[in-house]
């Protein structure tokens, strides 16, 4: 008897084993978004002429800067002369 009961439970157990109702368990893994990077690159030049182009106009651009700077130098030397020169002709009289 005691086989038989240990029978029928067994059986009872693995058939509600069986038939029992499983869940199912998802796993659901984010991973961080990655920054984006963002790279500022300068336009290329069109050729060598362009750029050579370039060049002269900011070379040009530099002497007449200079040309003007020395012009106003002189200029003002020009003055302080004169103004030297007649105070020292003042004060000869």
């Amino acid at each position: 008897m005691k086989n038989a009961l240990l029978m029928v439970s067994l059986a009872a157990a693995v058939s509600f084993a069986a038939c029992s109702k499983k869940e199912e368990t998802t796993t659901t893994t984010t991973t961080p978004a990655a920054p984006t990077a963002v790279v500022v690159t300068p336009p290329p030049m069109a050729d060598a002429a362009s750029a050579s182009m370039a060049a002269s106009d900011a070379a040009t651009s530099a002497m007449d800067a200079a040309s003007s700077a020395a012009t106003s130098a002189m200029s003002a030397a020009s003055s302080a002369m004169e103004s030297a020169s007649m105070a020292a002709s003042g004060a000869m009289k």
